[in-house]
C-alpha cells in the first residue's frame, strides 16, 4: 500500500489534456482551468494550470500560440493552448 499524499500533477494535467482534447480548438487558460475544475469535480487555480501547461509545452504534449494584441501594436496578446498533432 503506498503511503503518503497523492500525487497531483497526474491529474491535472491528465484533465488539462481531456480539456484540450473534447474543445476541439484552441483554448487559453482560464478556459482550460474550468474545464479541469468540471473534470476533477474541484476548484483548480489558475496559477496550478499555468504551471502544468508550461510543463507540457515544455515536453512536446501541448503547444502554445501566441496571439497578437488586439489594440497595441508590437505586443503580444492572449496565450491559446492547442494539442500538439
Amino acid at each position: 500500500m503506498r503511503r503518503g499524499r497523492p500525487n497531483v500533477r497526474n491529474d491535472v494535467q491528465m484533465a488539462i489534456v481531456g480539456a484540450l482534447s473534447t474543445a476541439g480548438r484552441p483554448l487559453n487558460t482560464s478556459a482550460i482551468a474550468k474545464q479541469s475544475s468540471k473534470i476533477l469535480g474541484k476548484k483548480i487555480s489558475w496559477n496550478t494550470i499555468q504551471k502544468y501547461l508550461n510543463e507540457l509545452v515544455q515536453v512536446n504534449k501541448i503547444q502554445s500560440t501566441s496571439l497578437p494584441h488586439s489594440k497595441a501594436e508590437n505586443k503580444n496578446g492572449l496565450t491559446v493552448y492547442s494539442l500538439k498533432k
